[in-house]
């Protein structure tokens, strides 16, 4: 999980699979290899459903090759490609689902053929597969992937990437995605017309502190791991959750404005943060 940009690896990101503590200094150092195994995976695939100008057709058939990798992994055959080699090596190692990894697939080929969203139960069951399977693969690593444990990471992962799709409302209109609910976009008279021309007129700022609300609820019914993980991990997650939160804080000072104002995180940031992550243990 994953400064809230959303297109490279930092320490605690609040992006889509930026969500990573990739590299990080506080995780244990037994961590970071298969960490970034995962990572360089996640990456790749979002890469070939999101970069370049190639037709959906295309990209699809490229993820099915990835795909294919994957499953090569899964019957025990020897594999060349380097991502596929360090990740065969994270998966034995640590005895990662593979299903995990497919839902991941899933959710990059989702990118490439679905760009609407009829309601939220929609929005969350893409949740289920574009970014809880990160938290269930680090869970795994960490060796506390009981249910309880479970359920609070998909709290948290699926909230961080509602937060991400609040802050890059405009960057995923030039791609021709709206993660929005169709059905509450219409409630609030919301147009795809006003998200082109970036305005924050009308009932936006109504709809957005409904969307802020509940991404905070969701990141507040997982917040309990940052306490019950311990050490290096149970910090790692508190700053997780708590750039989630100051995104949001930020969002919503903003009045829903991420046009003008997309939110990152600065040194000030950073120190409250720091300073909050090690008051709550």
């Amino acid at each position: 999980m994953t400064d809230a940009q959303s297109s490279r690896p930092t320490l605690v990101n609040v992006g889509h699979y930026e969500n990573f503590p990739v590299a990080s200094v506080f995780l244990p150092r037994r961590l970071r290899r298969p960490i970034q195994a995962i990572y360089r995976f996640a990456r790749a695939a979002d890469d070939i459903a999101d970069e370049g100008d190639a037709p959906a057709e295309a990209r699809l058939a490229e993820l099915e090759a990835f795909r294919e990798q994957l499953r090569a992994l899964e019957r025990g055959e020897a594999v060349t490609h380097p991502i596929f080699v360090e990740l065969g090596e994270a998966i034995r190692r640590h005895d990662l689902p593979f299903q995990l990894f497919h839902d991941l697939l899933d959710a990059f080929a989702q990118d490439c053929s679905k760009t609407r969203y009829a309601d939220f139960g929609e929005v969350m069951a893409y949740c289920r597969k574009s970014a809880n399977p990160i938290g269930r693969l680090l869970l795994k690593l960490y060796g506390a992937d009981a249910p309880r444990n479970q359920a609070y990471s998909d709290g948290i992962c699926s909230a961080l990437q509602i937060i991400n799709f609040l802050q890059d409302v405009a960057v995923d209109w030039q791609k021709n995605r709206i993660y929005f609910p169709q059905d509450e976009m219409a409630r609030y008279g919301i147009s795809e017309r006003q998200i082109a021309e970036g305005r924050s007129d009308g009932l936006w700022q109504i709809f957005m502190r409904e969307q802020i609300e509940r991404a905070r609820k969701l990141l507040a019914a997982g917040a309990p791991l940052g306490r019950v993980l311990k050490g290096r991990i149970g910090f790692e997650m508190r700053l997780i959750i708590l750039g989630g939160e100051r995104i949001l804080y930020k969002l919503h000072r903003s009045h829903g404005d991420m046009f003008s104002q997309r939110p990152k995180l600065g040194l000030g940031d950073w120190l409250y943060m720091l300073w909050r992550a090690l008051r709550k243990k």
